[in-house]
């Protein structure tokens, strides 16, 4: 009889998890029963972001001043599988517009509240001070249960016209258990919603908006943009995450504010992730010839130029010569 009862109750479970599903407009196959997080309590991490956006990871137009590199906070979500903050390949909500364009979270902030009330998919909301440079750290920790197993984060680069680092629907459960110790390199996206090719470009509407894409080391392929490495096959890292879970005698202190004490000084812990990547040295194109100059009746000389557009680094590839001169008939001559 025992048997019995428990294959019944597998079959409504599985009946159940296709269900949910099609109820969520999928066309994949249906999600395994084994995916299902059972785990019986409560978890709490600690998040631990470190930035590696360096001038030698990432030497061309690298923000200096005005502002110069730095993250902004971090937005996080503690949530169930059927809702996203950001998503790539889709288009982005208006408020990850307003934050990946202008760090303003209030209007994302308001998506994520209204998504918890509507669909109850939203258990957390939490944040971190901002990073005041490329290199720096910040933490904080967030719980997590098994109905809202899945993180989610979002961080802008600053400056930049509408781009940012994050992670979409990462699952802290394994079966019953919390999985103890995560580690992610992260890299940057563009939210679809500005058409600036670098750090510090104007703002500049996309119209119509693009889906959310990854920032490769040739996408887009321009040479005007800031991560144009046509020599790399892929980018550094930008950053790191590390999720550590927190034993359960250790003291749990969610901060309610993000304040500049939550940051993690840095240190040496921090030089060992540089990386030298090298830039080539970028030209104009050239400019017309010059009028040929010289004595009537001998050859004369015309000189061309073009100017250096980006200094290379880091044992990139040398300028190539700025002048060229040939020899010419002088102009004028009767």
């Amino acid at each position: 009889m025992k048997k019995i009862t428990s294959v019944s109750q597998c079959h409504v479970l599985q009946w159940f998890t296709l269900i949910l599903t099609l109820l969520r407009g999928i066309g994949a196959m249906p999600v395994s029963v084994d995916s299902v997080c059972s785990a019986t309590s409560s978890a709490k991490y600690s998040l631990t972001f470190t930035g590696k956006w360096s001038q030698t990871a990432f030497p061309k137009q690298y923000p200096v001043y005005r502002p110069p590199a730095q993250w902004s906070p971090l937005i996080g979500v503690t949530h169930s599988s059927d809702y996203h903050i950001w998503q790539k390949d889709d288009y982005a909500s208006n408020g990850v517009r307003e934050f990946s364009e202008k760090g303003e979270a209030w209007t994302l902030i308001k998506e994520v509240e209204a998504a918890g009330e509507r669909i109850q998919s939203v258990y957390g909301l939490f944040s971190t001070p901002a990073v005041l440079g490329g290199t720096g750290q910040t933490t904080t920790e967030f719980e997590v249960y098994a109905r809202h197993s899945y993180l989610s984060f979002i961080m802008r680069l600053v400056p930049s016209p509408d781009w940012f680092v994050g992670v979409d629907s990462l699952n802290l459960c394994e079966g019953d258990h919390w999985k103890e110790n995560i580690s992610l390199d992260l890299f940057p996206y563009d939210a679809g919603t500005d058409s600036g090719f670098t750090f510090s470009s104007p703002n500049f509407e996309t119209v119509p908006q693009d889906k959310v894409t990854q920032i490769t080391s040739s996408f887009p392929s321009h040479p005007a943009n800031s991560f144009f490495y046509p020599r790399l096959k892929h980018l550094p890292p930008m950053a790191k995450v590390t999720l550590t879970k927190i034993k359960n005698n250790q003291v749990f202190n969610l901060p309610i504010e993000p304040t500049q004490s939550n940051q993690i000084p840095t240190g040496n812990e921090i030089d060992e992730s540089l990386i030298n990547t090298p830039l080539d040295c970028e030209v104009s194109l050239w400019s017309p010839w010059g009028l040929c100059k010289g004595q009537c009746g001998e050859k004369g000389v015309r000189h061309r130029t073009r100017y250096i557009h980006l200094h290379p680094a880091n044992n990139g590839a040398a300028c190539p010569p700025l002048e060229e001169e040939k020899t010419c008939v002088p102009d004028n001559c009767v």
